[in-house]
């Protein structure tokens, strides 16, 4: 049946009993598979991660003024990079800005949760808040 179709006798079941058989178009059902396989992946969840930057002597202001677009950036349903940068001999102050990445967590507990505690990599200590899920 399948030469007089000129299609393909695709075998879907072996196992079986009478093995399960289809006759199809080959090349076309691989490019259905390919195109289903590639809508799925283009409908994934992408999560974006925001960056926020903070110095170690970075003011009560200042603060705020983040704190503020990364409630925005969590509310959206992005990750948020806060990490401090130290400059020259400021990496003396690592507990400083330790202390303001964790107060920086503790204000978005009600909007994220922290995935990533304050680590130092070379010059900077950063940390990583995921938004929580909404149920």
């Amino acid at each position: 049946m399948a030469q007089e179709l000129e299609l393909d006798l695709v075998e879907i079941v072996p196992n079986a009993t009478p093995p399960v058989c289809r006759i199809v178009d080959y090349q076309k059902y691989l490019y259905q598979q390919k195109k289903k396989a590639k809508e799925m992946k283009a409908n994934a969840a992408k999560t974006e991660i925001k960056e926020l930057r903070f110095g170690p002597q970075t003011d009560e202001h200042d603060f705020q003024f983040k704190l503020n677009h990364a409630k925005n950036f969590l509310k959206d349903g992005c990750k948020v990079k806060a990490f401090v940068y130290f400059k020259g001999r400021s990496i003396l102050f690592s507990e400083q800005g330790e202390k303001l990445l964790l107060r920086f967590a503790v204000e978005l507990e009600d909007f994220g949760k922290a995935e990533k505690m304050p680590l130092l990599e070379g010059k900077r200590m950063s940390m990583i808040i995921a938004p929580i899920k909404k149920k």
